[in-house]
């Protein structure tokens, strides 16, 4: 199997075209500006998103309705 054909998706790629922008202080922005030289990333609006969108979607996992409470589950 080709490396190639199996990681392509089939899908055409969705633009994006809506903006989210916030302010930050001085101290925050040399944490993340520290954090990111650090780790040698480059592309800063994609480690924002995916840290974001990372967040939301633990916190959605662990909120998911389910049958029975959590102390019912653990009996």
């Amino acid at each position: 199997m080709n490396k190639s054909a199996h990681f392509k998706s089939s899908s055409k790629q969705k633009l994006r075209t809506k903006k989210a922008e916030f302010m930050l202080t001085e101290d925050e922005y040399q944490l993340i500006d520290f954090y990111l030289r650090k780790y040698k990333i480059t592309n800063r609006s994609r480690w924002f998103r995916e840290t974001v969108l990372n967040y939301i979607f633990k916190n959605m996992d662990q909120d998911y309705p389910t049958l029975f409470s959590e102390n019912e589950m653990r009996r």
